[in-house]
């Protein structure tokens, strides 16, 4: 069994399907409504803030001017059949590796959890652009390529030591930020694109034992204290609920003051979620909880494995392993973004800071994650399907299986 747009006798029998038929409205049309969602929801917490820290009314202008950024390169991005961007992706990664070098040296972050993943754009107060994010995007372009041409024919030992230095790089920039939530969330990229392409076993656990063994010196040598802490707050939640656990447990407080359905506070001050830090941000959720219950969670969640679904259909029925590789890459950081977040917020996982995609506050965020969906549409747009052929009765379509996985020898 073949790929569609490998080379095979198939090909020949393969036409493009026009773009309007192609485009994934209903992809689309999910994230358009999560973000509308979003949005609304940082309306409601807005209050909640004294007005000069937070949430402003000027940052939430520069998060609608993010979102209508966004939109308007998703569509550009799913105009372009994504095969021209391997090569750009290559000098988009450079530049990226170099902007996580600077940010880890001269970048802004917070004061009390010394981590530095901003820079701060000049000539517009409040306003700063995270290197990490758009380096995310670049990460897996440039590995869905590196991962096609060793898929496509015989690697050598050497290829795979080049891939594994790609995979690293950002990896190792980005805990140089102290970001450990960041660099787990390109981790987990690579690894399930290692898993989807095909590459033999014991490739795949060579990286993941490597990565293991990695974790004592990461303990030792990259955790801060706060960060240690946190992992042990998660897993004894009691031990310190006035410093480490605070969090976490305002959260918890704020979720289940939803209860079914939800409560509708005309005093926004007055809900359990005013109280809980960064509630505009990695803890939205909260947000979301106490306002609409747990009957509005479930229908909020479905719409993220709606959004989740389409991408990997998407993955699973492109025209090539390159189209399948990206998405999957690109789909996966979406779903870690969409379970660390809300885990974290019920206290399944430990505080990481990662941003619930699509509601979050935060503009970077937001574009990047725009620019993930318009690269899927592109996939989408440009999949393709084989004709008749000669001599089948009324013109029926012979299907091309598409495969998930390539053969592991």
């Amino acid at each position: 069994m073949n790929w569609p747009g490998d080379t095979n006798p198939v090909v020949n029998r393969i036409k493009r399907i026009s773009t309007a038929k192609q485009f994934d409205v209903l992809l689309f049309a999910a994230v358009l409504t999560l973000t509308a969602v979003g949005y609304y929801f940082l309306y409601i917490v807005r209050p909640t803030f004294n007005g000069t820290d937070g949430l402003t009314d000027a940052s939430m202008r520069r998060q609608l001017l993010a979102i209508i950024i966004g939109i308007v390169g998703a569509l550009f991005l799913s105009s372009i059949d994504y095969q021209y961007y391997q090569v750009p992706s290559y000098i988009g990664y450079i530049g990226s590796a170099f902007l996580l070098l600077v940010t880890a040296l001269i970048g802004a972050g917070g004061q009390s959890t010394g981590t530095r993943g901003w820079i701060q754009m000049l000539g517009v107060s409040g306003a700063n652009f995270q290197p990490s994010e758009i380096a995310k995007i670049t990460f897996v372009v440039v590995s869905a390529s590196f991962l096609e041409r060793i898929v496509q024919r015989r690697a050598a030992k050497a290829d795979y030591v080049k891939l594994a230095f790609y995979a690293a790089l950002p990896v190792g920039l980005v805990l140089l930020q102290k970001d450990t939530g960041t660099a787990t969330v390109f981790l987990f990229m690579f690894f399930t694109m290692l898993f989807v392409s095909g590459l033999k076993y014991r490739y795949i656990f060579s990286m993941i034992g490597a990565a293991l063994v990695s974790l004592p010196l990461l303990w030792v040598f990259v955790l801060k204290d706060y960060q240690k802490m946190r992992i042990v707050s998660f897993l004894n939640p009691e031990l310190d609920i006035t410093n480490t656990g605070y969090q976490a447990n305002l959260a918890r407080s704020a979720i289940g003051a939803g209860e079914l359905f939800g409560r509708q506070l005309e005093d926004a001050g007055a809900s359990r979620f005013s109280v809980v830090p960064t509630r505009h941000t990695d803890f939205i959720f909260t947000v979301v909880a106490e306002k609409v219950g747990f009957v509005g969670c479930v229908l909020f969640i479905l719409l993220f494995v709606l959004i989740l679904l389409r991408c990997y259909y998407v993955a699973a029925s492109a025209r090539d392993r390159y189209g399948s590789f990206m998405v999957t890459g690109l789909a996966s950081m979406l779903a870690f973004h969409f379970i660390e977040n809300i885990s974290m917020c019920i206290g399944l996982m430990p505080i990481t800071g990662i941003p619930l995609p699509f509601v979050s506050y935060g503009g970077t965020s937001m574009i990047t994650n725009y620019i993930a969906i318009g690269i899927i549409l592109s996939v989408s747009i440009t999949r393709e399907k084989t004709e008749p052929r000669r001599g089948d009765p009324d013109g029926v379509l012979t299907v091309t299986k598409v495969r998930r996985l390539a053969p592991r020898n």
